[in-house]
C-alpha cells in the first residue's frame, strides 16, 4: 500500500475548492493548499490573523517578516490581496463569511464531531486557537490527517475521546488513505487514495462503517 504524502493530500484538497470560494487555511498540513490551488481558478484564501488573498509559500530567500499566516510561517500577497486587524478577520468568521475552512484533527466523529486542539495528555499544550471560531462558522469544514495514529487506531472514530472543538461540522475528510463524505446517515467513501488499498482493507483499518457505491 502507497500511502499520500502531505503535499499530495494538500493537493486533493485543494481539487475540491470551487471557484469563486473563501477559504481559511488552519495550521500545518492545511497551510499546502495554498501551494496546489490551480493557477486558472480564482480562490480567495484567508488567515485569521487577518490576510485575505493568501498565495503560495514564497520561494527561500524572499520570506517577508511581517506577512505571516496564523502559524508564523511567511506566506505571499496575491494581487488585491490585504491585510487587517484581527478582530475584523473574527468578524468575518463569525459572521459566515468563509464558505470553506481546512483544518487538521486529532480526531473525527462520525456524527461530525472535530477534535484538534487537545489531546488530554498532562504535557500536552491545549492551543485552540481560532479553531472553534472557524468550526462554528465556516459554511463548510474540510479536515486534512493521515488515517491513522502512530499506534495503528484510526482518527475517525463513533465518538471523540478528546475535547471537541466543533459539535456535527465536519462535511468531508481528507486523508493519506481516502476521501470520506460525512452525512447525516453516516461515512460515504468518495476516495480510496492509497494505491493498492482495497476497500475491504479501509473498511478494517476505518473502525466506522462505510457506504460505498462502486462505480458502474
Amino acid at each position: 500500500m502507497k500511502k499520500l504524502g502531505r503535499n499530495q493530500i494538500a493537493a486533493r484538497v485543494a481539487r475540491d475548492i470551487p471557484e469563486g470560494a473563501y477559504v481559511n487555511l488552519g495550521i500545518g498540513l492545511p497551510t499546502l493548499v495554498a501551494n496546489h490551488i490551480p493557477g486558472d481558478r480564482e480562490v480567495i484564501l484567508h488567515s485569521e490573523n487577518g490576510v485575505l488573498g493568501i498565495g503560495p509559500r514564497p520561494a527561500p530567500g524572499r520570506e517577508d517578516e511581517d506577512l505571516i499566516d496564523a502559524g508564523k510561517s511567511p506566506v505571499t500577497l496575491l494581487a488585491g490581496g490585504s491585510y487587517f486587524h484581527h478582530a475584523d478577520s473574527f468578524g468575518m468568521i463569525r459572521g459566515g463569511h468563509i464558505d470553506i475552512c481546512v483544518l487538521g484533527a486529532f480526531q473525527v466523529a462520525a456524527n461530525g464531531d472535530i477534535a484538534n486542539w487537545h489531546t488530554g495528555e498532562a504535557d500536552a499544550i491545549p492551543a485552540v486557537g481560532g479553531a472553534m471560531d472557524l468550526a462554528a462558522g465556516a459554511k463548510q469544514v474540510f479536515v486534512t490527517m493521515e488515517h491513522l495514529t502512530k499506534k495503528g487506531e484510526s482518527k475517525i472514530v463513533e465518538r471523540c475521546s478528546y475535547p471537541l472543538t466543533g459539535v456535527g461540522c465536519v462535511t468531508r475528510v481528507y486523508t493519506d488513505l481516502a476521501v470520506i463524505d460525512i452525512k447525516a446517515d453516516g461515512l460515504h467513501l468518495v476516495e480510496i487514495c492509497a494505491e493498492g488499498l482495497s476497500f475491504e482493507e479501509l473498511q478494517k483499518l476505518n473502525g466506522v462503517a462505510l457506504k460505498y457505491k462502486a462505480a458502474v
